[in-house]
């Protein structure tokens, strides 16, 4: 069963004629690459010379034309004209050049009438590289120093831009700026302060909730409560729910003594 979305498979012919017709697959300089991009499809751009010396490999120069080099726009630095290309065989490969033609007089292009063709198979690899001459020189510094400029710089405003102008703050940062300045900041004290505050306090009242005990030792409330678990108990159960109490073994309280009442003692009668 097959997909409904699926592309249909289209098989189509493959011209052979030029599979035994060897071609160079060359690696060019970015700022060659760039200007051949941007020259006509009618002019020369270049030209290569092959100098054969017998024992030895084949050496390729390429020249790019003067039509190529005056491409440069006004400011750019300019390229080097001569180059050479260092060849290597192309081994435990299978390479090759493919083209397809599209036929111009019919607006809907049909996979059925493109046409495909193998150009050649590549039998030799080439780099091209240039001479290390003063024109090659000044190409590179100029390319590292503007790789190392800054993506972003600082500029000096004389007049109001709005795009930079401030943004007021938001009406939530501001309260919470004023609630952090009116609590103060909160930092962790040593236990055995925060047990002299907690003892100190319950010796006045003997039920506190936990936001009272917040406010009167100013401690973070988490490392409040690991405190008062130590030595408090959490009711639970009215009358006193949700509060804390000193547990009984930490209990001072002083005690009130009982009133005594003194009888006047036995009169003796006499006689």
């Amino acid at each position: 069963m097959s997909n409904s979305n699926t592309v249909p498979h289209v098989d189509r012919e493959l011209d052979l004629s030029n599979t035994g017709r060897g071609v160079w697959l060359v690696k060019v300089p970015k700022y060659i690459a760039n200007k051949w991009d941007k020259a006509s499809g009618d002019i020369e751009v270049g030209k290569l010379k092959i100098s054969r010396v017998p024992g030895q490999r084949a050496q390729v120069q390429l020249s790019l034309s003067e039509a190529v080099l005056c491409l440069n726009e006004p400011g750019e630095q300019a390229l080097p004209k001569e180059h050479r290309l260092d060849v290597s065989n192309v081994t435990r490969q299978s390479l090759g050049v493919f083209s397809h033609a599209v036929p111009s007089n019919t607006d809907t292009v049909v996979p059925e009438s493109e046409k495909l063709y193998m150009e050649g198979r590549i039998v030799q690899k080439l780099e091209c590289k240039p001479y290390a001459d003063p024109t090659y020189y000044k190409l590179k510094s100029e390319s590292i120093r503007k790789a190392l400029m800054p993506q972003r710089q600082v500029q000096q405003l004389k007049g109001i831009v709005q795009n930079f102008k401030p943004v007021s703050d938001h009406k939530h940062n501001i309260e919470y700026q004023v609630k952090k300045k009116a609590e103060g900041k909160k930092a962790r004290d040593d236990k055995e302060s925060v047990l002299n505050v907690l003892f100190a306090a319950f010796e006045k009242h003997q039920y506190y909730n936990i936001k009272d005990l917040q406010n009167i030792t100013r401690q973070p409330i988490v490392y409040l409560k690991e405190i008062l678990k130590e030595v408090c108990n959490y009711n639970l159960k009215n009358p006193h729910k949700n509060m804390w109490e000193l547990k009984p073994e930490y209990r001072h309280y002083k005690q009130e003594a009982p009133v005594e009442t003194k009888e006047d003692p036995p009169s003796s009668d006499s006689d």
